[in-house]
């Protein structure tokens, strides 16, 4: 006579492969930097387009920027920072103003 499956009792010695936990990626500070030229409206059009700041934390982080020399946009895997930088630069040129922006590693 076949075993029915609910008088199957599993074999006990039988073990499943632990899960691999995968690592989170490192995550990287795009850092906006102070110059003499760019007009701060223009600082606050990148936060907004760019970064997708609201108005208002837009203007917060332009004026610490103007303030203190530098200031964080955003914290973000390698590769959209590295993009972020990127538009921030090429928008920059495009309206002939030297605003510069840097990612460093959080």
């Amino acid at each position: 006579m076949p075993l029915r499956w609910h008088e199957y009792e599993p074999d006990s010695s039988v073990r499943t492969k632990p899960k691999k936990k995968t690592k989170k990626p490192p995550l990287y500070k795009v850092i906006l930097l102070n110059d003499d030229y760019t007009t701060m409206d223009f600082v606050v059009f990148i936060l907004e387009t760019v970064f997708h700041k609201p108005h208002e934390e837009a203007v917060h982080i332009m004026l610490h920027v103007h303030r203190k020399g530098m200031g964080v946009c955003g914290v973000y895997t390698r590769e959209i920072a590295e993009t972020k930088v990127k538009m921030v630069h090429e928008l920059a040129r495009k309206n002939n103003f030297p605003l510069r922006c840097v990612m460093e590693r959080e």
